[in-house]
């Protein structure tokens, strides 16, 4: 009896293990991806966008390899000393010319959609920075985000300036009320004068000069959660986030 309950639970279990395979095999989500598919689909989005994607990792990937062939053959190593060096920088060098194409590629997609600050904002650092999508909006989608890190506190407003900026300044007036002499930067997304690009957003928040310890971000996170409770939620855009994080987690490496 007891022998019949065990292989009636082994094999329960090896269901639910096989159905799981499945599942992940056929989800949509990111998260259940392995690293392999993480880089083929990131490839191919990104290939949609730009087409010469193919080109400049096969160029940049051969021109390592025949780079250090040649310095092998120059120095006269054994073969079995520089190939396999030749062929790992070969692939490195396609990666990391994949990793920048990414970037380019979803900025290029995602730019002027409500919501698109979160293509860049995904790529900062989540052990420094934290960020908050839509923390007050237009009915017109016009939207402020939030980033807390080392430069203080950060209000993105993306949008039509015309509505986005009073709306900016609103919050940064009731950020510096709780905030206590932490410094609350204002940014306007857009391409215009004054505006810092999509693609720049990423770069102008890590250089921004450093205003607050590691454990002063938490300190203003705690104060803000205050702030954040007696607003509304903001009308985000429903569906799918802009930019899979668990491609950016392969692009970055884990």
């Amino acid at each position: 009896m007891a022998s019949e309950k065990a292989k009636a639970l082994a094999a329960k279990q090896k269901a639910a293990v096989k159905a799981e395979k499945l599942r992940r095999k056929n989800s949509n989500d990111p998260k259940d991806w392995g690293r392999w598919r993480q880089f083929v689909e990131a490839y191919k989005r990104t290939k949609e966008v730009d087409p010469s994607t193919t080109w400049w990792m096969l160029g940049v990937g051969l021109g390592v390899v025949a780079v250090i062939a040649v310095v092998g053959i120059l120095a006269k190593l054994a073969w079995w000393a520089w190939l396999p060096l030749a062929l790992v920088s070969g692939v490195l060098g396609a990666m990391l010319i994949l990793t920048r194409k990414v970037k380019y590629a979803m900025v290029k997609r995602y730019e002027g959609q409500p919501g698109s600050a979160e293509v860049a904002l995904q790529l900062l650092n989540n052990k420094k920075y934290t960020y908050d999508m839509g923390i007050a909006a237009t009915r017109h989608l016009d939207l402020v985000h939030r980033v807390v890190g080392p430069g203080g506190v950060v209000l993105i407003g993306e949008g039509s300036v015309g509505r986005v900026r009073p709306l900016l300044q609103g919050e940064a007036r009731k950020h510096e009320q709780v905030s206590y002499g932490t410094p609350v930067t204002q940014i306007l997304l857009g391409k215009g004068e004054g505006q810092v690009k999509l693609g720049d957003l990423e770069k102008y928040i890590k250089a921004m000069p450093k205003a607050l310890q590691p454990h002063q971000v938490g300190e203003v996170r705690q104060r803000l959660r205050a702030l954040d409770a007696v607003r509304p939620k903001a009308p985000l855009p429903k569906g799918p986030m802009p930019t899979p994080k668990g491609i950016n987690r392969a692009m970055r490496g884990r």
